[in-house]
């Protein structure tokens, strides 16, 4: 696929929900979104950064969403569904999905930020309509055919001072 240019748009989606997990449940420390935000960009026009969040009506979490706007994301917000049994659900797949396929005649580069398997038939769907993929995310739980549908994967595990706070 195309190499890295200066003139590449970008747009980097976030999967905060899967980023916040994984950071947690390997290293008990948070992502650091700015640095998600410089390294993805690597240099190139950013034309959109959204954070696909979840709203769980934790103490912390309205500062996190503004310190999210400050940092340069646009925050998309979901609320967590609770159903009768008690179980909860919420997450972003098909909306991450749908954006990036908006996305794709205004930009050269999508950057996704989660590793979840489910996004590798997205991954290839962009690829095929020219559009370069970049996954970032955690190798150790990243799917192995995400990784195999993108033109590059970073590994955020490689670079912990980079990418946790």
């Amino acid at each position: 696929m195309t190499e890295i240019h200066p003139d590449q748009r970008v747009a980097i989606l976030a999967d905060a929900q899967n980023l916040y997990h994984t950071a947690q449940s390997l290293y008990s420390r948070n992502i650091d979104y700015s640095s998600l935000l410089q390294k993805g960009t690597a240099g190139r026009a950013l034309t959109r950064a959204i954070a696909y969040v979840i709203r769980a009506d934790s103490p912390d979490e309205v500062s996190f969403f503004d310190a999210l706007v400050d940092i340069g994301f646009e925050t998309k917000i979901k609320d967590i569904k609770t159903f009768g049994d008690g179980s909860k659900k919420a997450d972003w797949d098909l909306g991450i999905a749908l954006d990036a396929v908006s996305l794709a005649d205004h930009v050269d580069t999508v950057v996704l930020c989660s590793g979840d398997g489910d996004f590798e038939r997205l991954c290839t769907h962009l690829r095929h309509e020219g559009v370069r993929v970049e996954v970032m995310a955690f190798r150790e739980s990243t799917a192995e055919e995400l990784v195999a549908a993108a033109d590059t994967f970073i590994d955020l595990s490689e670079r912990k001072e980079t990418f946790l706070l």
